[in-house]
């Protein structure tokens, strides 16, 4: 066969923003929902970052009835004049070129969450329209507009419908409006998740005192209720629901009323979160001297785990970093002096290690600072080495002029006293390594008769299915293909490891079975990297115990194998909820909002069949609708927001029962994922994207 010329010619040159269309993976992570919220954050991260600095104390975010968000702030306004380089006006760079901002010196922001100058053309380049006020002095207003050329092939993103206009109308207001409608050529939802919103504007809220931010959802809700009329047969209701309040975020305590939140369900072992803020020098490889702003809050519970919430210029590093070990490692090194010159350590006694000080401890660090480097499976984690000594130093020296406070003693006192116990607690309990690294290791004990392992031994390819019950173990087991598909059928619901101890879990047959099968070691012993599937995937009933069952797993998960979760291997399963047929015609349904597109689909004279377990399925039908990786629907649980996620796992899965009813009362739908699953993020898998 001749071979194929290959040229300059045959180079394709994405012109503007045409890149971003054509790879939006690249520059917002998916097109998922995860992909749809990222759009709206790179907006409400230039407000933010005006308040950050001091030039706003006021945001408002709002979702249209038309499907569009808007974000208003009271700062600067985005600048108006027209760049002597390029001859643009400041507003068309911001929203039509990449690597374009004010914020790649020092001079404009000394902080700032959007650090590659890419966020708002993104956003523009992403949205069927684009909307922007500025608010300086006057009223100016300029528009975008993205479509596909048929002529040249091309989309034309984020176009300006016409250059800046100043309209001369006066305004003693100032600051920014911007108004987007996301692409449905792009996105696989359009549909923003209104809890998801508001977390995430009230964690912005804790991290940026006294500012005050308000979320106003405009939009018509619908729930489907289904009914059987008098002919007996079954009609789907759709019903109008009443938009939710407006709700306001403003913290005058900053991240220590974080941390008081964050601790509330817990018993505190003293009154006050302690609070310390700094300002430390700091040299990045690579980049001119500068500073790094250190704030951090923390408190002690009766609990046996740590709670630490760390951000970098308010972004969540869920996978942690150079800052989290430099706050340990102050930390350790304080409590530890302290312990040897308050008699809580002897001399014969060995130092305090990084966990017995982590015991107990509910705390937020937030670190703000130019040229970050993010690194991780999420890109959620910090990578500068730098930043691990001017933290620690912060910590350091805030803890010992806290100890120096007058009253302070008491409280440290108490710090060190848990301390004790915990250095205690642990040699006394070595024991549980020992159980755990058993469990991890025994496959031929605990997987006997439990787990039908795949042939593969490729842990990138391989997946293991945790399904409820023998029953439909038993189906899936039929359904599977066994060179990468493993089952492991539960017996009974798992212990809920919540209101245990690591020792007490690892006592129950279900856990050690788990832990088998995974094979990568359990708590502090858990090793990612040695698991043996890339996905690990929930398989349970849509009805109440399925959801108790999700919940239980995804309680242990967080809480013993949480990088498991931070790694992106934790899956849940989505088996329909309906099937709706007529003659040879087929389809499925997964919610109820799926259901009446579905039956429209087949027409009159439909039959309808509801799955109430998974048992109900053949195995065709299982591996058609929900093991096939060519046509189900996972969804991916990654860890958006860990300081909501342990929240409402505190609040749901442990011993106290306030606000529990009243939770389950507001969020509680048994027939689609939502409750206590919505505190964890989720992203649908695309069919055949990730097999």
């Amino acid at each position: 066969m001749a071979e194929k010329s290959y040229n300059a010619d045959d180079l394709k040159i994405l012109e503007g923003l045409e890149a971003v269309r054509v790879r939006p993976g690249m520059y917002i992570g998916s097109t998922g929902v995860k992909g749809l919220h990222h759009i709206l954050w790179e907006i409400v991260d230039n407000s933010i970052d005006e308040a950050a600095n001091g030039y706003a104390d006021e945001i408002t975010v709002k979702l249209w009835k038309d499907g569009s968000a808007s974000v208003r702030d009271n700062g600067r306004g985005m600048p108006t004049d027209v760049n002597s380089k390029v001859k643009m006006s400041g507003v068309e760079i911001i929203f039509t070129k990449l690597h374009a901002g004010g914020k790649f010196d020092n001079n404009n922001y000394a902080f700032s969450g959007g650090l590659h100058g890419v966020g708002a053309s993104v956003t523009n380049a992403l949205s069927e329209w684009l909307s922007v006020e500025v608010y300086r002095g006057t009223v100016f207003k300029m528009d975008f507009k993205s479509s596909y050329d048929k002529e040249r092939k091309k989309w034309q993103c984020g176009i300006p419908v016409a250059p800046l206009q100043n309209t001369k109308q006066k305004t003693a207001e100032k600051g920014t409006f911007v108004r987007f409608m996301p692409d449905k050529e792009v996105f696989e939802t359009v549909d923003w998740n209104y809890e998801t919103v508001a977390k995430r504007l009230r964690e912005l809220a804790y991290l940026n005192k006294g500012v005050r931010i308000n979320f106003i959802d405009e939009r018509e809700r619908f729930t489907y209720e289904e009914e059987v009329d008098d002919n007996g047969n079954a009609v789907t209701l759709k019903i109008k629901q009443p938009a939710p309040e407006p709700a306001t975020f403003k913290y005058d305590g900053g991240i220590t009323d974080f941390v008081k939140h964050m601790s509330e369900d817990k018993t505190a072992l003293y009154a006050q979160p302690l609070y310390y803020s700094a300002i430390k020098d700091v040299q990045i490889k690579g980049a001119p001297a500068g500073k790094i702003k250190v704030e951090f809050a923390f408190c002690h519970t009766k609990d046996d785990n740590e709670s630490l919430y760390s951000f970098v210029n308010n972004i969540s590093t869920v996978e942690g970093g150079y800052h989290e070990t430099g706050f340990h490692n102050g930390l350790l090194k304080v409590i530890n002096d302290y312990s040897r010159a308050n008699g809580f350590l002897k001399a014969k006694d060995s130092a305090f290690i990084a966990d017995d000080v982590k015991e107990g401890l509910t705390a937020v660090l937030t670190v703000k600072m130019n040229n970050v480097q993010f690194e991780g499976q999420t890109k959620t984690k910090l990578g500068n080495p730098e930043v691990k000594l001017p933290v620690e130093q912060a910590v350091a020296e805030g803890l010992q002029k806290l100890i120096a406070e007058r009253g302070s003693k008491v409280i440290f006192d108490k710090i060190a006293q848990k301390a004790k116990f915990a250095a205690d607690d642990r040699i006394k309990h070595r024991a549980e390594r020992d159980v755990a690294k058993a469990a991890s290791e025994n496959d031929g004990l605990n997987l006997v008769g439990k787990l039908a392992a795949c042939s593969g031994r490729n842990p990138e390819m391989n997946e293991l299915f945790i399904v409820e019950g023998d029953s439909a173990g038993g189906t899936a087991k039929q359904a599977r293909v066994r060179q990468y598909q493993s089952i492991l059928p539960l017996r009974g619901k798992p212990l809920n490891v919540q209101k245990k101890t690591a020792l007490q879990a690892l006592q129950n047959e279900e856990i050690k079975t788990l832990i088998s099968a995974i094979g990568a070691g359990f708590n502090r012993s858990f090793d990612v990297e040695k698991t043996k599937y890339k996905k690990v995937i929930i398989l349970s009933d849509a009805d109440q115990d399925g959801m108790h069952i999700r919940c239980i797993l995804l309680t242990f998960f967080f809480k013993y194998m949480r990088d498991l979760v931070n790694a992106g291997c934790v899956y849940i399963g989505m088996p329909p909820l309906y099937k709706v047929y007529k003659n040879d015609a087929v389809e499925y349904a997964y919610d109820d909002a799926e259901l009446d597109e579905k039956i429209k689909k087949i027409g009159k004279g439909y039959q309808l069949q509801r799955y109430k377990g998974l048992g109900e399925m053949s195995a065709e039908q299982l591996w058609e609708t929900t093991m096939n990786p060519a046509t189900r629907n996972l969804i991916q649980v990654t860890i958006e927001n860990a300081a909501d996620a342990a929240d409402v796992i505190d609040m749901l899965m442990g011993d106290k029962v306030d606000g529990r009813k009243e939770f389950l009362n507001k969020n509680a739908n048994f027939n689609k994922v939502d409750g206590f699953i919505d505190k964890v993020r989720f992203e649908r898998e695309s069919a055949g994207e990730r097999d």
